[in-house]
């Protein structure tokens, strides 16, 4: 493990929710289309707390894709600034909670929070991990041709090079062999 277990299921879902936009992994659509996709995704991530699932939570959610991609696309030092300001507009209070199948862990908003508040905090407490373990290198963009997506490369001899989100490797790989096959 490379970090708290909290921390890696941020990250995890940190970079899920920033692929769900459309232009990942070679697809138009936008995974993050409606409400039960919304739902789906925080039960797949043991989101705890308030969920008012309206369209204005959604188009919340969803803006917090463009904020967050940026913390792939910049470097360390310039991602303290972006963490500190989420940290600040939102008021954080670090506390240690336990809830559900969950041990102690970190929370920085009241469980009453508005979902985006707590998901964007959430967020930049797991990137303060990330910045201080000097591990930011283990952040970093999709390396396929045709993908737009983030990876969080949590593997020992970090070689995480390809997203989740459109089976990146997989379909990288099988052009790779069709390529040696034709030239072959």
């Amino acid at each position: 493990m490379v970090f708290a277990y909290d921390t890696e299921a941020t990250l995890v879902f940190a970079a899920e929710l920033v692929n769900t936009a459309a232009g990942v992994a070679g697809s138009d659509d936008d995974a993050l289309a409606d409400v039960p996709s919304l739902v789906t995704l925080l039960d797949e991530h043991d989101y705890s707390g308030r969920r008012d699932l309206d369209d204005d939570e959604l188009q919340g959610v969803r803006s917090l894709r463009g904020e967050f991609r940026r913390l792939w696309e910049v470097d360390r030092d310039e991602a303290v600034d972006l963490v500190n300001g989420m940290l600040r507009e939102a008021g954080a209070l670090p506390q240690l909670v336990r809830h559900g199948d969950w041990d102690w862990h970190l929370h920085a908003t009241e469980p009453d929070a508005p979902l985006v508040t707590r998901i964007r905090v959430e967020v930049a407490m797991a990137f303060i991990d990330v910045i201080r373990s000097d591990e930011y290198e283990r952040l970093g963009l999709c390396a396929a041709d045709d993908c737009a997506g983030v990876v969080v490369d949590l593997s020992r001899n970090r070689s995480k090079r390809y997203c989740d989100a459109g089976n990146c490797g997989n379909r990288m790989n099988v052009l790779a062999y069709r390529a040696r096959r034709a030239g072959g």
